[in-house]
């Protein structure tokens, strides 16, 4: 599959860096159920996206899913990487950093193609939505948005750079 066009994040104003950081910390502090969540919805609604998992790639029930050791150990790391952006957005050589090991790793390692990560962070922003309504409002939302366009941004100029071609 060909990568679509490249896109360029909107940067991310310091009042939208602060909306982020507020909504995260209430988001963090659920942090693996939430990973969970994300993944179980993302398997679930993109169930092509399994196949890179060997150890739950046959699950079809999400409380199976929710019950996997590996899918939570997943889900903590995609939570984890994601806090490490959040932490260092007044940071960009770190945000780019970071996001540059997931995209190599996902391309070179995993072979994961890079669609999916604007499937994962869509997903993202939906459960955000849902289980964090009061929090989530249109600012909250608008600030996201820019979030997962700058995480797809980072990860697919990794894919870019390491010759992606599947």
């Amino acid at each position: 599959m060909e990568i679509e066009r490249w896109e360029r994040s909107e940067e991310i104003s310091d009042a939208e860096k602060k909306v982020i950081q507020e909504t995260w910390s209430r988001v963090y502090a659920n942090c693996e159920d939430v990973g969970v969540s994300i993944l179980i919805r993302f398997f679930v609604n993109f169930p092509s996206a399994k196949q890179y998992f060997s150890q739950f790639k046959h699950m079809e029930d999400p409380l199976e899913m929710e019950r996997s050791l590996q899918l939570r150990k997943h889900a903590r790391r995609v939570m984890g990487a994601i806090n490490t952006v959040v932490e260092n957005l007044n940071d960009s050589e770190k945000v780019s950093s970071v996001l540059a090991l997931v995209g190599k790793a996902h391309a070179l390692k995993h072979k994961v193609e890079p669609i999916y990560f604007k499937k994962l962070t869509g997903v993202m922003l939906e459960v955000f939505a849902e289980e964090y309504a009061n929090d989530f409002t249109p600012e909250a939302h608008g600030a996201w948005t820019k979030m997962k366009t700058l995480i797809y941004t980072h990860v697919t100029a990794a894919y870019k750079e390491v010759g992606w071609a599947q």
